[in-house]
């Protein structure tokens, strides 16, 4: 397991020799952000890129994300060029030993909140979902906390559209296109895609989603069974949604889990929900038993702290904070530290009983 921390670019207001100081942290996960979606990353930004996390002390070898262009999503015919500029940017991220990519196949949205101040009892403040502000939100003029400034009115209006009639399984099927033409890249460079699971991982807005359950993982290894072809585990993103058994999916995806997204939430009813500190006991995820589920089969990927809170005063990004998602990132460290040595014991006392 490599802890690392979510890093914004030379904009992000948390700096690199913060994140270095924090216990156990090897590295930052970042991205180029100022190239538009569908074109390649130029050689020279991601090398400036890779220097400013040198000189900090700490790698860069998980990237998230390099965002997948809507016109591939919808199976346009501009798809085949923007999967191989795809393509050729895993080749240019290979050359500075980038090891995974996080990615999502969500159309419009890679995320969904209500609001993004939701302030807790004890004065945090943490991004939440009601389901009941959802249904009040006028359809033919949106305004969604946080993606203001993403689209125009008339670019997300046109987007919402362009969906309209596109199913989950035509969705799938340009996920596997997608794949298919971006595995040799993946071979040549031993690159893990990794996919993020929609979040929510239901409908929204009747825009479809494919990525929300174990079902899914089978369905994409199924289709695309190229062992680069991996996942996220974003216990905040799978674990909104009820039905699904995230200590049992850790156990059966472990070694094709290339990244962990580790976060809690806390429900108010079946479908509401907010997002509290890292622990167990803060919230509805079990974070201890998922932890100790990816250890004993055999995750050898990277971890992140997920949304943390905004605390003691902080106004951070939403979600981003510093002071949370430092915490959260010990406490993980501890949860790993213990479970891998758990491991090893119970092995180590396996091996003399069979002797």
């Amino acid at each position: 397991m490599k802890m690392t921390f979510r890093w914004f670019g030379e904009q992000d207001s948390i700096s690199l020799a913060a994140i270095r100081q924090i216990p156990n942290m090897s590295g930052v996960v970042t991205a180029v952000y100022d190239v538009p979606v569908g074109d390649v990353w130029p050689v020279e930004k991601i090398a400036r890129l890779k220097a400013l996390c040198r000189r900090a002390g700490l790698s860069m070898e998980v990237i998230e994300s390099v965002p997948v262009h809507e016109d591939i999503k919808l199976g346009k015919p501009s798809r085949d060029r923007l999967i191989a500029n795809y393509a050729q940017t895993i080749r240019n991220l290979g050359k500075f030993g980038v090891r995974c990519i996080c990615y999502n196949f969500m159309p419009v949205f890679d995320w969904f909140r209500t609001d993004l101040h939701y302030v807790q009892p004890n004065g945090a403040v943490s991004l939440a979902y009601r389901e009941s502000d959802l249904r009040k939100l006028d359809k033919h003029h949106l305004r969604l906390p946080g993606w203001d400034e993403s689209y125009s009115p008339e670019e997300l209006h046109g987007l919402l559209e362009a969906y309209r009639g596109i199913t989950h399984e035509q969705l799938f099927e340009n996920l596997v296109c997608f794949l298919n033409g971006i595995m040799p890249a993946c071979d040549e460079t031993g690159i893990d895609m990794a996919i993020h699971p929609d979040d929510p991982p239901w409908d929204i807005l009747s825009l479809p989603r494919i990525v929300t359950s174990a079902q899914s993982y089978e369905k994409m290894i199924a289709a695309v069974p190229n062992v680069h072809n991996g996942f996220t585990f974003c216990t905040g993103s799978l674990g909104a949604g009820r039905f699904n058994d995230l200590p049992k999916m850790a156990a059966k995806y472990a070694k094709r889990i290339y990244f962990a997204h580790l976060r809690q939430l806390r429900f108010v009813n079946e479908t509401d929900f907010f997002e509290n500190g890292h622990q167990t006991q803060d919230g509805n995820i079990d974070i201890y038993a998922i932890v100790k589920a990816l250890v004993k089969n055999g995750f050898a990927g990277y971890v992140r702290p997920d949304h943390g809170r905004n605390i003691w005063g902080e106004n951070g990004k939403p979600g981003y904070g510093l002071y949370d998602r430092a915490l959260g990132a010990c406490y993980l460290t501890g949860l790993f530290e213990a479970a891998e040595k758990d491991e090893a014991n119970e092995r180590c006392h396996d091996h003399h009983r069979t002797a």
